[in-house]
């Protein structure tokens, strides 16, 4: 592969669209979003840097800088909160009573057959409209699989747990001497 086939930074001009590289944002549940967001640098004095190049400026080539820094950001946030929003329905899984956790995994599914069943009718969107909508519920969609499937996991691993803990109770322990 050759080096100079490499847009350099430079050589390319950001613009607002490019901030849709990748998925979206998390969309963090509000019964969980204390949890989730505590110490995650969310980024909003950056955006509030690049609105202001922007307003001043009119223009997204003036504004590179900002725009970079925001995607760099946005990355690492969406990163950490998506493994955050993992790790809090695992927790979740282990730690609720048992029917709460399969009425969760209910919603959570029910949500998924909705966000499936949007994308689909999305599908017949032509243009950037349809192209943002798809873009958005399909990035919905993976995070509410993710979420539904360590909320699963930590079910699984309580069940796991509950049972071993009864036999070894009742187990009868032999000593040799």
């Amino acid at each position: 592969m050759d080096v100079d086939s490499q847009p350099t930074m430079e050589e390319t001009i950001l613009v607002g669209d490019d901030l849709m590289m990748g998925p979206p944002s998390p969309v963090i549940p509000p019964e969980i979003a204390s949890h989730v967001l505590e110490g995650v640098n969310l980024c909003d004095g950056i955006l509030k840097n690049l609105f202001l190049c922007l307003q001043v400026n009119d223009i997204e080539p003036f504004c590179q800088e900002e725009i970079a820094l925001y995607r760099q950001c946005a990355e690492k946030r969406d990163k950490e909160l998506r493994q955050r929003l993992r790790d809090s329905e695992t927790k979740l899984g282990l730690s609720m009573p048992l029917d709460q956790a399969k009425e969760r995994a209910g919603q959570l599914e029910s949500e998924v057959t909705s966000l499936e069943r949007r994308l689909i009718l999305a599908s017949g969107i032509e243009g950037i409209e349809g192209f943002r909508q798809r873009w958005s519920l399909h990035g919905r969609l993976t995070d509410t699989r993710s979420r539904l499937e360590s909320l699963k996991q930590g079910m699984e691993n309580r069940k796991e747990e509950e049972p071993s803990k009864s036999p070894t109770s009742t187990r009868k322990r032999w000593f040799f001497w």
